[in-house]
């Protein structure tokens, strides 16, 4: 087996376990943002910063101003919502949502 072929069964399996959540309409900047934001968390509705999401190693290469972007795609699909009454750089992960029909863009 060459080296490219165990590379290319793992993407193939990632890229079914995103259909099968219901990922596969968000951008690969989109799903990283929410996956690590998820990773941040230990519980259902705990709170993660935009800076600690940001700083996360998933989102190094990511320029700001994409990431913000992403961001404000996954709050207005529902997947992120700002946390509580603070202000709009904190958020809870929404993973009781992934599986589900997500809106439209």
């Amino acid at each position: 087996m060459d080296k490219l072929t165990p590379i290319f069964e793992l993407r193939e399996m990632l890229r079914q376990l995103e259909r099968d959540v219901g990922l596969e309409d968000l951008s690969r900047i989109e799903r990283d943002v929410l996956l690590a934001a998820h990773s941040l968390t230990e519980t259902p509705g705990d709170i993660v910063s935009s800076d600690r999401i940001r700083s996360h190693s998933l989102l190094q290469p990511v320029a700001q101003a994409t990431f913000y972007r992403a961001i404000r795609t996954l709050v207005g699909a529902g997947l992120l919502e700002h946390a509580g009454r603070s202000r709009a750089r904190a958020y809870v992960v929404r993973s009781d949502l992934v599986g589900a029909d997500l809106p439209e863009r």
